[in-house]
């Protein structure tokens, strides 16, 4: 969960988010060193009174700042093709859970049971108890097991929606009449929130996503009760 004043991201809760903040890192130590360069380069062009034609014309200078750059880049495109790859992988998903954006709500169908889907709305603020938060809570939440590999299948309705977890690492758009899908696996048991991540209309700001990962045996507990409540 992201807290007032924080910089950086919020604290991984999967693998693949992880990735993602470790080639962050190892990007942005690539660019201050290239930054620490530069302007250490045009604090001295500006300082100096010295001048030697054999460094502002030279064959050897002008073949370095043209390959390290390319090894610089490659550096940088090599992890990030990786993760990219990584983030498409989807291998024998235990569950496959089916989000449907809709204005302006969203709609979950667990199509691994017969009858198991419901409407999550976010929680007026006037409703709301000590401890929840504003425009993040809903009146149901979607139920994962930790530790097991998931697919979601996600679809709009009406308007174009986009499905966001930053804890996760997911971001996927619901198209209308399109079914895309995402993969994640929860390392930990918590409570993750999101948001839609797509300009819907008026009350874009109001259809958040509230996912929650137990252990297996209280998510089947909760399938069991909701499928008998259906």
């Amino acid at each position: 969960m992201a807290h007032p004043t924080q910089l950086g991201f919020q604290d991984a809760a999967s693998p693949i988010m992880e990735e993602l903040i470790h080639f962050h890192d190892h990007a942005l130590m690539i660019v201050i060193l290239i930054s620490t360069l530069v302007l250490y380069v045009i604090i001295a062009m500006v300082s100096t009174k010295l001048t030697n034609m054999y460094i502002l014309d030279s064959q050897e200078i002008e073949v370095v700042w043209t390959v390290l750059p390319a090894l610089i880049l490659i550096l940088i495109a090599l992890p990030s093709l990786r993760i990219l790859y990584l983030m498409d992988e989807i291998n024998d998903p235990h569950l496959s859970i089916k989000a449907i954006g809709h204005q302006w709500y969203w709609s979950y169908e667990y199509t691994d049971y017969e009858n198991l889907s419901f409407d999550s709305y976010m929680i007026p603020a006037q409703d709301l108890t000590p401890g929840q938060f504003r425009l993040l809570e809903t009146d149901h939440r979607m139920i994962i097991p930790m530790e097991s590999p998931l697919r979601i299948l996600v679809t709009a309705e009406d308007v174009l929606h986009s499905w966001a977890l930053p804890a996760l690492g997911v971001k996927m758009d619901a198209v209308p009449g399109r079914l895309n899908q995402t993969a994640f696996i929860t390392s930990r048991p918590g409570v993750f929130y999101g948001q839609c991540s797509e300009i819907c209309g008026a009350n874009h700001s109001f259809m958040p996503i509230v996912v929650e990962a137990v252990p297996l045996s209280h998510f089947e507990n909760w399938s069991t009760l909701m499928l008998k409540d259906a």
